[in-house]
């Protein structure tokens, strides 16, 4: 079996290398600091590639492996891995050039399937920095109620001292909804953002607040996933001021506009199936999808086989 281990932090700038190396650009699960912080992730470098064993909810799947060595070896070493754990082989994360890549390899082995839910929303940074023309009149519309209701509110770099604070407002967010719905799940998440403000400075993570007077009433976090493109990993503001999201949206493009002339696109993940997410990405006007797709082995077929 492949002898997979979680990533350490000590590990991120060489994974980060053969990261930002992949063309097209990867899907937003697999920025190191996503791996480092959601779920029980696990990788190994092998060929000249990274592979992956991942464990969500007492499933586990093999994220399309990435790098420039062999891919093909990386695949069958997966295919004999999950034999020898006795189970079915899920492939998941898969661009369209993976798929051709693994038909050719693999012809008539696999079921491909496409993911909707985990389709990345991108946009470019200027849209969401300058939010020009009529379609984002509303969002015009709503950094200018937000000024007009918070004169003073201002937006800061987040640092390490404001962490505090941050992580505060955040238990409050997620309070909050739990006593509205104590149904909702949101364990993985309060997880994954624990560990970010626990490992902020290793994970070279980057964000916003927006700050009124003492009270923060937004905040934003995320970290590059390529050269061009920078993924936003987290955003949350408070209930009693709803205008705060489009007004620290475009906040933040602005900031990593000015920091990174490089950056071209803007990765605000996917909508996890959720029809208010969706809706509200959608109305930000992405400039394109990452379309992903998950296969299984043709012989796992008749099996617990589906991500």
């Amino acid at each position: 079996m492949i002898d997979f281990q979680p990533l350490k932090l000590s590990q991120k700038q060489k994974y980060d290398e053969i990261l930002f190396s992949c063309q097209p650009v990867r899907g937003c699960e697999y920025s190191f600091a996503n791996k480092f912080l959601w779920g029980r992730q696990e990788a190994a470098f092998l060929n000249g590639c990274v592979v992956f064993f991942s464990h969500f909810q007492g499933r586990s799947v093999y994220p399309y492996p990435i790098g420039s060595g062999d891919r093909r070896a990386a695949v069958q070493q997966i295919l004999s891995d999950a034999r020898q754990r006795g189970i079915p082989c899920r492939i998941t994360g898969l661009l369209g050039a993976d798929r051709a890549e693994l038909e050719a390899w693999f012809p008539g082995r696999f079921v491909f399937r496409t993911d909707r839910e985990g389709f990345d929303y991108v946009y470019a940074i200027d849209d969401l920095a300058d939010l020009t023309g009529r379609k984002y009149q509303k969002k015009r519309n709503h950094c200018h109620r937000f000024q007009t209701l918070h004169p003073q509110a201002r937006l800061l770099p987040m640092t390490e001292a404001l962490l505090p604070r941050v992580r505060e407002m955040t238990q409050s967010w997620f309070q909050q909804r739990l006593q509205a719905d104590p149904h909702q799940d949101f364990i993985l998440e309060t997880v994954a953002l624990d560990r970010a403000f626990r490992h902020f400075a290793q994970l070279e993570l980057e964000g916003l607040v927006l700050m009124e007077e003492d009270r923060i009433l937004a905040m934003t976090m995320g970290s590059p996933l390529s050269p061009d493109t920078f993924d936003v990993h987290f955003e949350k503001a408070a209930d009693s001021a709803p205008e705060a999201y489009a007004f620290i949206n475009r906040g933040f493009a602005r900031y990593l506009r000015e920091k990174y002339p490089r950056l071209v696109y803007l990765n605000r993940e996917d909508d996890m199936g959720l029809e208010g997410l969706r809706r509200a990405k959608l109305s930000y006007h992405p400039s394109f999808l990452t379309e992903k797709s998950w296969v299984c082995c043709l012989e796992d077929i008749h099996g617990d086989c589906h991500p």
